[in-house]
């Protein structure tokens, strides 16, 4: 006799949708300037440093330059310029039947619009992530490459300390004013390595115990965040790179924004639809050090 009972099984359900495993929110969008402007293009003047001349006599000519020319139809004045963002579109979404939402017991529409502004966050990061080392649009419509000397490594070491003071070294080299915030992204091999430093995690080096929370303190002067949307050039390397809020700009043309509606042309389904406007560009390279890391844990 065959055993039916299993039919009469009860199954239940879950009243809300479980999100998988995602970054929710921008880790990065805080730590960069930010305007926002409706325009298509937005300029980011700079000046560089100027210096003092010696006063050498009496009734000198009144410097007209800058750079200490005394000269009054001197050409050596101030050296101003200027880096460029053209915005640029992102969208995202998703189409829903009305009978799904008759069959379900939750609402998708909530969900999904919950899902996509998860993945629109994550997609102004890899516009942030893009810019820091990319080529950089001048005012003139040129194209600035990074600068080597703002280069570390060359992806055959791992993170270490003698290489954490060596960028700490170069913001010092270029005169980046102690009072700047510092910023770091890294991977989670970065981390884990970091972690197993002595310096990181004996509190006879830090206020804060890492192994304690889990979390980087504020090590060697530098805010860490760790991402899994670096650019990775080849196996086992990665593209970390360390910065301050002047070293990129954020323009913002429209924010993250959704629309929720029913479409007429298929069968009155709804449109789970999301948009955002931005562009970003490096702005000071001084402030920005690229950091290329073997991507292991030996």
């Amino acid at each position: 006799m065959a055993i039916t009972i299993p039919a009469a099984y009860v199954e239940t359900f879950e009243t809300t949708v479980r999100q998988l495993a995602q970054q929710k929110n921008s880790r990065l969008r805080m730590c960069v300037s930010e305007v926002n402007k409706t325009s298509e293009k937005h300029n980011w003047d700079r000046l560089a440093a100027s210096t003092a001349r010696a006063k050498t006599s009496a009734r000198m000519v009144s410097p007209a330059g800058g750079n200490g020319s005394g000269a009054v139809d001197s050409t050596d004045g101030l050296a101003w310029t200027r880096r460029n963002t053209v915005l640029a579109t992102f969208d995202t979404g998703e189409v829903i039947e009305q009978e799904d939402i008759i069959q379900m017991l939750i609402d998708p529409k909530s969900a999904s619009t919950e899902n996509l502004v998860m993945n629109m966050q994550r997609q102004v990061d890899d516009i942030i992530i893009t810019a820091a080392l990319a080529a950089a649009a001048d005012g003139a419509g040129s194209t600035v490459a990074f600068p080597a000397g703002q280069v570390v490594g060359d992806y055959t070491g791992e993170i270490t300390l003698d290489f954490v003071l060596n960028v700490a070294e170069l913001f010092d080299t270029n005169d980046i004013d102690p009072d700047e915030e510092r910023y770091w992204v890294i991977g989670p091999k970065q981390k884990r390595k970091l972690m197993q430093l002595i310096e990181v995690t004996s509190k006879d080096f830090q206020d804060k115990a890492a192994l304690a929370t889990g979390y980087l303190p504020n090590f060697m002067g530098f805010n860490w965040i760790v991402s899994n949307r670096l650019n990775v050039p080849a196996a086992d390397q990665i593209d970390s790179f360390a910065f301050t809020k002047k070293a990129l700009g954020l323009h913002v043309g429209g924010d993250i924004q959704s629309r929720v509606a029913e479409r007429a042309d298929m069968s009155f389904a709804w449109q789970v639809y999301l948009w955002l406007n931005m562009a970003a560009v490096r702005v000071e390279d001084e402030h920005i050090v690229h950091a290329k890391l073997a991507d292991t844990v030996a």
